[in-house]
C-alpha cells in the first residue's frame, strides 16, 4: 500500500476532530448500509437452497458489476484517472478477501448454522475493526467506543440465544459453520482497514466498484455451476439474487465506503451491530417470524449499545 504524502495524511489527521459530528449524508449512508445488509441474510436464507455459495457470490457481484460499473465507468471517463502501481494493491486486497472470500464463507456458514448463531460470529467483526483499527490506522481506544461494543455485542448474543433451537443440540456440521462465520469476520474486518485509506483518495463508488470486480474475477470458477442453477432456478430465486446483486451489494457497499470515508473505522464498524436486530425485524414482517423475546431485548441492548459508541472522551487538548 502506498504511503500518503504529506499533504494527504493532513486531511485525514484532522477527520476525528471536528465536534459537529456526522453530516445528515453520512448518517442516511449508514442507516442505508445497516438495512440493506439485514435484509442480506434474510435473501441470502431464502435463496440459500436454490444456490451454492460460489455461484451464489459469483451471481451477487455480476450483477452489481454491471449496475455500479453503469454509474462509474462515464465518472472514470471523464476524469481518466485511475490507480495506479501500489495503489492497486490495497484495492486487490479488499476485492479477494470482502467481495469474494467473505461472501462464499458467509455464504457456506448459512447452510450450517441458524441464523442467530450466524449473526453472533460474524459481529465479532466491529470488536476485530476496533482494534486493528487503534493499531494500524492510528485511532486509538477509545473507552465509549470499548463500552458500547461490549454492551452491543451483549445485545446479539441475547439475539443469538433467542434464535437457537430450545433443545441446545449442535451437530457437528456447526463446527465448520463456525470456522467458516470467523473466518469471514476477520477477512471483512482486515479488508475494512486496508479500505479506509484508499478513500483518501478514490471517491466511494469507484472503490467499492474495484473491488467488486476483483471479487468477480475472483469467482469465475463457479460461472459453469451458477448458469446450471440459474437454468434450474425457479424465478423467486432470480429475482433474490437480482435484488442481493443491486441493493445489498452494489448500493450498501457503496453507501458504507462513502461512511468510511467520513467516519472513524472503529466507529463505524459498531454501527454494525445494528444488523442482527433489523435482520430480524425484516423476518418478522416478511417471512413471518416471530421474533423470541430474547431477541427484542438483545435489539434494545444493541442499539444501547450502539449509542454509547458515538459518546465522545474527555481528551487533552493539543498543544
Amino acid at each position: 500500500m502506498a504511503s500518503p504524502s504529506p499533504t494527504e495524511s493532513a486531511p485525514s489527521a484532522a477527520l476525528p476532530t471536528p465536534p459537529a459530528g456526522i453530516s445528515a449524508r453520512g448518517i442516511a449512508a449508514v442507516l442505508v448500509t445497516v438495512v440493506l445488509w439485514a435484509s442480506a441474510f434474510v435473501g441470502i436464507r431464502a435463496i440459500g437452497p436454490t444456490f451454492s455459495p460460489g455461484s451464489l457470490t459469483l451471481g451477487r457481484l455480476a450483477i452489481a458489476a454491471v449496475v455500479l460499473g453503469a454509474l462509474v465507468l462515464p465518472q472514470l471517463r471523464r476524469s481518466r484517472v485511475l490507480p495506479h502501481g501500489r495503489e492497486w494493491l490495497p484495492i486487490l486486497g479488499y476485492g479477494v478477501m470482502w467481495f469474494g472470500g467473505y461472501n462464499v464463507a458467509l455464504n457456506a456458514a448459512e447452510h450450517l448454522l441458524d441464523a442467530g448463531t450466524a449473526a453472533l460470529l460474524i459481529n465479532v467483526n466491529p470488536i476485530l475493526v476496533a482494534i486493528m483499527a487503534g493499531l494500524f490506522l492510528k485511532e486509538g481506544f477509545p473507552r465509549w467506543l470499548i463500552i458500547g461494543s461490549l454492551v452491543a455485542f451483549g445485545g446479539v448474543a441475547l439475539i443469538a440465544f433467542g434464535s437457537s433451537p430450545a433443545s441446545g443440540e449442535r451437530s457437528t456440521a456447526d463446527v465448520a459453520g463456525v470456522l467458516l462465520c470467523l473466518l469471514a469476520a476477520v477477512l471483512a474486518a482486515v479488508s475494512v482497514i486496508i479500505q479506509k485509506p484508499v478513500l483518501r483518495n478514490i471517491p466511494a463508488g469507484q472503490a467499492t466498484w474495484f473491488g467488486i470486480m476483483v471479487g468477480t474475477l475472483c469467482c469465475l470458477p463457479f460461472a459453469g455451476q451458477l448458469v446450471s442453477e440459474v437454468q434450474a432456478a425457479p424465478l423467486s430465486a432470480t429475482l433474490g439474487l437480482v435484488y442481493l446483486g443491486v441493493f445489498p451489494t452494489a448500493i450498501a457497499f457503496t453507501t458504507w465506503a462513502y461512511a468510511l470515508s467520513l467516519i472513524d473505522a472503529g466507529r463505524l464498524a459498531a454501527t454494525t451491530y445494528l444488523v442482527p436486530g433489523t435482520t430480524i425485524l425484516i423476518s418478522w414482517l416478511l417471512l413471518s417470524e416471530v421474533p423470541s423475546a430474547w431477541g427484542l431485548v438483545g435489539g434494545v441492548v444493541c442499539l444501547v449499545g450502539v449509542g454509547l459508541t458515538r459518546r465522545r472522551s474527555r481528551t487533552v487538548p493539543r498543544p
